[in-house]
């Protein structure tokens, strides 16, 4: 173990070694982002680069390992690019009910070769049969960031609008990574924007729930819950240093003051 705070525990240590200690049908929504195995530099040490057959068999066990944990109900949200998540969605419907591949908003990139131009990830969404809890969220209506005025007319019907904006589709447009070096807690590494898991947690979880994040990163995932009241395991092999700050800086009457018992989900005596 290496942190605590009010919601959460997070543990240092290769996930493969963390998650058969978690209790079957006991978390209500997963949450990974997994190295893509494309040979990003992560500053960290990590080597992102695998045969392929040897990366996919690595990430079927820990795919397998979370969709045993899961609740029925529960929800497991996975992002990657689209080609590994052809892969990753044939492993999950082993398992798991598809929900949505929801496309999430990839900008700053440049165009390769014969391809078309990449714009985007996808963010699987599956649920152990039907889920237990679906929140309907609803996103701001676009504005120009030249005028300010509205950018879609909704075709002449805008006064029966909601008043708290439109309904959240399965396209993300507004998921940016932080490019600033003073939103980043990796320097040099764009993490995931906050907003990816936080959008994922109030969607499929109530306050008290718990969330697992087997691939802690930069620590958007334990902000989200923590910032939105729900319990969350967290791992990471390599960053739990920048995760600590991330949290000691947004929370600082949280960190290391636990109030939800974890000895009846995680049990480290096999």
């Amino acid at each position: 173990m290496y942190l605590t705070t009010a919601h959460g525990i997070l543990f240092q240590d290769d996930c493969l070694n963390v998650l058969p200690n978690i209790a079957s049908n006991s978390i209500d929504c997963v949450f990974a982002d997994p190295p893509f195995n494309i040979g990003k530099d992560y500053k960290n040490g990590y080597n992102d680069v695998r045969e392929k057959k040897e990366y996919l068999k690595w990430c079927e066990k820990w795919i397998k390992e979370c969709c045993r944990v899961l609740k029925k109900g529960g929800s497991f949200f996975l992002y990657a690019t689209p080609e590994l998540n052809i892969e990753f969605g044939k492993m999950l419907s082993k398992k798991l009910q598809f929900r949505h591949w929801i496309a999430i908003s990839m900008k700053g990139t440049f165009k390769r070769g014969n391809r078309l131009y990449p714009a985007h990830y996808g963010l699987l969404y599956y649920t152990k049969g039907e889920p237990n809890v679906f929140n309907n969220l609803r996103t701001p209506i676009p504005l120009c960031r030249h005028c300010g005025g509205e950018i879609p007319d909704y075709g002449g019907h805008r006064n029966k609008m909601n008043p708290d904006g439109v309904n959240l589709t399965d396209i993300w447009t507004d998921t940016s990574p932080n490019r600033h070096a003073k939103f980043k807690v990796r320097g040099g590494v764009n993490e995931l924007k906050l907003l990816i898991p936080e959008r994922a947690i109030l969607i499929s979880t109530n306050p008290g729930q718990i969330v697992l994040d087997p691939f802690g990163g930069g620590g958007s995932t334990f902000q989200a819950a923590e910032k939105n009241h729900r319990n969350w395991i967290g791992i990471e092999l390599y960053d739990c240093n920048h995760i600590k700050k991330r949290l000691s800086e947004n929370f600082p009457n949280s960190v290391g003051k636990p109030t939800f018992d974890f000895n009846n989900i995680i049990h480290f005596d096999k």
